[in-house]
């Protein structure tokens, strides 16, 4: 049995927990708080970041390490592509959602809204959020809306890895009841939506949906 160390709410978790989900993998989540790990936590993930996947004797830490041993040793369904040039675009998208648009909606809208008021004791600093949403995820946006031409993904019209990495940020942004206004990056809005309500996706975010009061 596949296990995957971490909480279901982070993005890089539910990006793995997605893929396996895709790929119909039976698979048990261990849970771990990213904060604060043990010692021997930091044996298996020296960055003392989640998720961890194990696999019998193999153990590796980073979701894009680890989607990219599940779709090596299970292929189908293929969520990378397999011309060269669009495999190079969707580990694009794939790394620059896990870096450009974590890297915000994380720390400044997630972190400030949920996890702080709910689980550390914090208020939230609202300035923090609004210079978020204002002036730091429009820029992610617009370049999002320019690279998509319609299909199910953003890399050839197939759904990919790619969509994926994109898609999972975007649901903690829910979960701190922010959207995308479909006025200002309509075409970004109706893909992010289809992207979720597909059924790896429904799934986890309905889970995810009974940690975090209305």
């Amino acid at each position: 049995m596949l296990t995957v160390l971490g909480a279901n709410a982070s993005p890089f978790v539910r990006k793995v927990l997605i893929a396996l989900a895709e790929k119909q993998l039976d698979y048990e989540l261990d849970p771990v708080i990213p904060f604060n790990v043990s010692d021997e936590f930091k044996k298996i993930s020296p960055l003392g970041k989640i998720p961890v996947l194990k696999d019998g004797d193999t153990v590796l830490p980073d979701s894009s390490v680890i989607c990219a041993y599940l779709e090596r040793k299970f292929p189908t369904p293929a969520l990378y592509p397999e011309e060269p040039a669009s495999y190079g675009r969707a580990l694009w998208f794939e790394e620059w959602a896990d870096t450009a648009l974590v890297g915000v909606i994380g720390p400044k809208v997630f972190i400030q809204r949920v996890l702080n008021p709910l689980f550390f004791g914090k208020p939230c600093d609202e300035s923090v959020v609004r210079t978020a949403l204002e002036e730091e995820l429009p820029p992610l946006f617009d370049y999002l809306e320019s690279q998509l031409d319609g299909g199910d993904g953003i890399v050839d019209g197939r759904f990919s890895i790619a969509d994926i990495a994109i898609a999972s940020p975007i649901v903690n942004m829910q979960h701190a009841k922010c959207s995308i206004d479909a006025q200002r990056w309509p075409k970004l809005a109706r893909h992010i939506a289809a992207v979720h309500e597909r059924p790896s996706f429904r799934k986890a975010i309905e889970v995810e949906r009974q940690l975090f009061p209305a």
